[in-house]
């Protein structure tokens, strides 16, 4: 879902990824030892002030809080650089293919996620955060008409097989208990780069209903030049946001195969769907593809 735009041979843009944080690191035996020994010292540290100030009051002990039995208390909150682990875990049950698997050994999952899901659901490229699933080769055209339009290559789709294999084939179902296992942590991410007043998961479901509304194209699909870069011929296709261009521009097979998991995962996970845009009718021959740059 990385490739942003359509680019003529030699011309390249390239949008660095977002900071990586540091994977946690468990604590040696010397530093659980020197922890040890720290608190042993404190320990005496204080008897000795006791036995100083035996005249003082003795300070006041908050009785811990009952909890009633059967219920467990909240967990700490987990820091997020801490949380991939977690999110490693319990996402790479939900497909066999190893692709997922590389994928998940990115750092900042769960701000990847998020960060991908507001994009979209603004309409805006999520390829920052989504660059490791960037595709192998270069965007390809046929030889240009008498109009000075070519046809989109059947092997510029074939790059985003991988994508749409991986993306088809994770569990639906195991899906929706992944994310209600993970939706604190979810929601601790979001609300870095939400408004106050936005929850997750209307920003889910409106990420999904924009994918959704991309209209699927019925027959070839041509392009034209416009400087270094190709441009939709078809006013509807080239009018479609940033967010949905990269989803046509991985072709009709691949596109039906992502879309049919979208509204699974939507089903699966009672996610808000927004009210759609009506889309423009699409002809059988749709003339064209978007500016963006590879």
């Amino acid at each position: 879902m990385s490739d942003p735009n359509f680019v003529n041979p030699g011309s390249a843009g390239g949008i660095p990824p977002p900071p990586q944080a540091e994977p946690p690191k468990a604590p040696s035996r010397g530093k659980v030892l020197g922890i040890l020994i720290a608190l042993m010292v404190l320990g005496v540290v204080g008897s000795y002030f006791g036995l100083r100030r035996q005249s003082e009051p003795p300070p006041v002990v908050t009785a811990p809080p009952v909890v009633d039995a059967g219920v467990a208390a909240a967990p700490p909150e987990v820091s997020l650089p801490e949380s991939d682990g977690r999110i490693r875990e319990l996402v790479g049950k939900l497909s066999v293919d190893p692709e997922l698997a590389r994928w998940l050994q990115e750092r900042d999952l769960a701000r990847r996620f998020t960060a991908s899901v507001s994009n979209i659901a603004d309409g805006e490229s999520p390829r920052a955060s989504l660059l490791f699933m960037a595709p192998v080769g270069a965007f390809q055209v046929g030889a240009a008409g008498a109009n000075g339009r070519s046809e989109i290559a059947p092997l510029s789709y074939a790059r985003y097989d991988l994508v749409a294999r991986v993306l088809g084939s994770l569990d639906a179902s195991g899906a929706a208990m992944v994310y209600r296992e993970l939706k604190p942590l979810i929601d601790q991410a979001y609300r870095e780069i939400a408004p106050p007043d936005q929850g997750f998961e209307t920003a889910f479901g409106r990420a999904i209903q924009h994918l959704l509304a991309v209209p699927v194209p019925k027959g070839p699909v041509e392009v034209e030049s416009k400087g270094a870069l190709y441009v939709y011929a078809s006013p509807e296709l080239e009018g479609l946001s940033k967010a949905q261009k990269h989803l046509l521009r991985m072709g009709p097979g691949n596109m039906r195969l992502i879309q049919a998991k979208l509204r699974e995962m939507r089903t699966a996970l009672n996610l808000p769907t927004p009210a759609p845009a009506t889309p423009e009718p699409l002809p059988d021959q749709a003339p064209g593809q978007s500016e963006t740059q590879e």
